[in-house]
């Protein structure tokens, strides 16, 4: 059959297919208005719904994975050059430390005062599970993949395959297109290849940056 298509001058005989762009379609991440519509879902009326509200602005401000998150404690939040940061227990042992996002802070707060589950000892789990006011157990990884899911969809946010992963998309996007370096976006993510990072670097792909409009005469 190739031989045929030679002789007959195939046109596109030896020309390689494009290369697919890694970077799309991998990890979903939110536009602006998802995650602001995410981050007012929970009710905060309820203990239950500060501490999602809470859980959803760590996530969406800072980036984590889920299995970190589910590791904060309370003495997790220390204080750095009269900054708040969370203390960050990543892949590998690997300890790195955040600053506290002001929303993050103030929702933490608000949590926390209506739980009181930190009065005895700040060495207990910042996120606690329904019932774990009694148990001391703290949300679980998968219990926070189920957060994200029911308050998604309580907010109308159809995106496939959304998940923590998808949070965590969403803040590394957002701080790269709010022109944060990507090396420090590298680190405060705890990637230990800036490749890894560079999934998540979609500028390349919106429209308003392309040099068409960089063009003046």
């Amino acid at each position: 059959m190739e031989s045929n298509a030679i002789a007959g001058g195939n046109p596109v005989h030896g020309v390689k297919r494009p290369r697919i762009e890694s970077n799309e379609g991998k990890t979903p991440a939110l536009g602006d208005h998802q995650a602001k519509a995410l981050l007012e879902a929970p009710d905060e009326t309820t203990l239950k719904g500060l501490r999602d509200r809470a859980l959803l602005a760590v996530l969406l401000y800072h980036g984590l994975r889920r299995e970190e998150a589910a590791q904060l404690q309370v003495s997790d939040i220390q204080e750095r050059r009269g900054i708040q940061h969370l203390k960050i227990h990543g892949k590998g042992g690997k300890v790195r430390y955040l600053p506290l996002h002001p929303v993050a802070a103030g929702r933490i707060h608000l949590y926390l005062e209506r739980s009181g589950h930190h009065l005895d000892d700040k060495k207990v789990p910042l996120f606690i599970s329904v019932r774990g006011k009694s148990t001391g157990s703290a949300v679980s990884a998968n219990g926070i993949y189920t957060v994200v899911e029911d308050y998604a969809k309580k907010a109308g946010i159809e995106v496939a395959g959304l998940g923590v992963h998808g949070l965590r998309a969403t803040a590394a996007t957002n701080a790269l297109e709010h022109e944060a370096d990507i090396a420090k976006v590298q680190a405060w993510l705890g990637h230990a290849n800036i490749s890894t990072t560079k999934i998540y670097d979609r500028r390349e792909n919106r429209p308003e940056d392309s040099p068409t409009f960089k063009v003046r005469y």
